[in-house]
């Protein structure tokens, strides 16, 4: 790369650093990149650093060492997510979206690119001190979700599939009772797709009853692998507590009650912006 002016200099690391985040990058790889001195660099990484904590951007940490260098964790204030949130619960209450069985039509949020980007964000955030290897979600409406967290963390997604691809080779299939249905189903997970001992953050786009998600769970402990954490956009509070297969989660947003006969829904903020 030709030697750029110190403010064309910001905007190209700026947005180098977004584009990477998660990733240790060092004052040397910078300094050659931009044919510059690492004094310079340092200065133009303070700068950086201060605009993305003012602005609710992320976290520029600094690494001392031979070995160190920077790196971008992208950051979400729980202020600036709970007014999306509440935009979002405001837009799950319209009455044409309530569906037989209590559920709500979604698919058509789910394929914002600009509210999929902030809820990746916010998982993200909410999942920030946590170890985490790859994220796991179930085909097929929480894939975007997914994905979205992924490109925040800078990690793998893995995918589970109601039925075995001959494509993905051998796999590792288990039945679990569906929640809401009662009804015996099947997960599949391909044998590659995970290593043994992973540690792994489940996404999801609706929880009623966790039976899904305690699926994926009991998959994962036939690889030896850890939950990370679950964290689900929506979840549903129109039911009795005691029926919940899983306690330990978060949710960006609540379904607390719905009429059916009226189409009324109420969709108040998830349990992430209550601790």
């Amino acid at each position: 790369m030709k030697k750029l002016k110190r403010s064309s200099r910001l905007v190209e690391m700026t947005q180098y650093l977004l584009a990477h985040p998660h990733t240790l990058i060092s004052l040397t790889a910078f300094a050659e990149r931009y044919q510059s001195a690492k004094s310079s660099i340092s200065e133009d990484l303070a700068i950086i650093k201060e605009v993305f904590e003012e602005e609710g951007i992320g976290q520029l940490h600094t690494l001392a060492g031979a070995a160190g260098g920077v790196k971008f964790k992208p950051m979400m204030p729980k202020e600036t997510s709970l007014d999306i949130i509440k935009q979002v619960c405001e837009t799950l209450q319209q009455p044409d979206r309530v569906l037989p069985g209590g559920y709500l039509y979604m698919t058509d949020m789910l394929g914002q690119p600009e509210l999929l980007a902030d809820v990746g964000k916010m998982f993200a955030t909410a999942f920030a001190d946590r170890p985490i290897d790859l994220i796991m979600t179930v085909e097929t409406k929480g894939i975007s979700l997914a994905y979205a967290t992924a490109a925040c963390m800078n990690i793998p997604v893995v995918i589970v599939r109601r039925d075995n691809k001959v494509t993905e080779g051998s796999a590792v299939s288990i039945n679990y009772v569906s929640g809401s249905t009662k009804r015996i189903q099947t997960m599949s997970l391909a044998r590659r797709a995970l290593k043994e001992q992973s540690r792994v953050l489940i996404i999801d786009d609706f929880m009623k009853v966790g039976g899904t998600v305690q699926g994926m769970i009991d998959l994962l402990h036939e690889f030896n692998a850890t939950v990370a954490g679950v964290g689900v956009f929506v979840e549903s509070g129109a039911i009795e507590s005691e029926e919940r297969l899983l306690q330990d989660y978060v949710s960006l947003a609540k379904l607390t009650a719905i009429d059916l006969k009226t189409k009324q829904a109420e969709v108040v903020p998830g349990n992430y912006f209550s601790t």
